[in-house]
């Protein structure tokens, strides 16, 4: 703020997911550990509550918000529940607060990857699990940061400057909704 005076982009990115024990496909609920489902809600959503609302002030007409959803939001996996309700929640979150922001100039949209590697892929999961990380995708593979990146860059831009409360796949091929 000292340097520039505002903000012009907000990216919301932090994630929390829990590590996935062995044999966790078939992980319930009641396996759940309660700790671990808030830290994981504090992290993913509560969050993005907290950002924006320090960073709207300091926003102007022109600016962008973009969060970091996951296809998880669409097809949620067992053994990370409380993940995918998280990324559930950031697609409300997304729509809702665009419709709140429009009447300031401000937009606001999610980009929704899924399966991509990064560091919070290896430790979540086993060596096992993954091994065979993003071979479900319609490309049989795990896409990588650089694949993902282009999708924020494009939302923040003016070339997006007619899209708001959009969900934008980075997924491989996979479908949301």
């Amino acid at each position: 703020m000292k340097k520039f005076g505002k903000i012009d982009i907000l990216v919301n990115n932090a994630a929390y997911q829990r590590k996935a024990e062995k044999g966790d496909r078939e992980a319930s609920i009641e396996k759940m550990d309660y700790d671990s489902v808030l830290y994981t809600f504090k992290t993913n959503i509560i969050s993005m509550f907290s950002l924006v609302r320090y960073a709207l002030p300091h926003m102007k007409e022109g600016g962008s918000i973009i969060n970091s959803g996951s296809i998880q939001a669409y097809k949620p996996g067992p053994p990370i529940l409380d993940y995918a309700c998280t990324k559930g929640a950031i697609v409300s979150f997304t729509k809702g607060l665009a419709q709140e922001v429009i009447n300031k100039g401000i937009r606001v949209n999610c980009v929704a990857p899924g399966p991509i590697w990064t560091p919070l892929v290896q430790a979540s999961f086993d060596k096992e699990k993954q091994s065979k990380f993003g071979e479900n995708t319609p490309l049989k593979r795990p896409g990588q940061p650089v694949e993902v990146a282009p999708a924020f860059v494009f939302l923040a831009s003016d070339e997006a400057s007619y899209i708001n409360a959009e969900i934008l796949g980075v997924t491989g091929g996979g479908i949301l909704g």
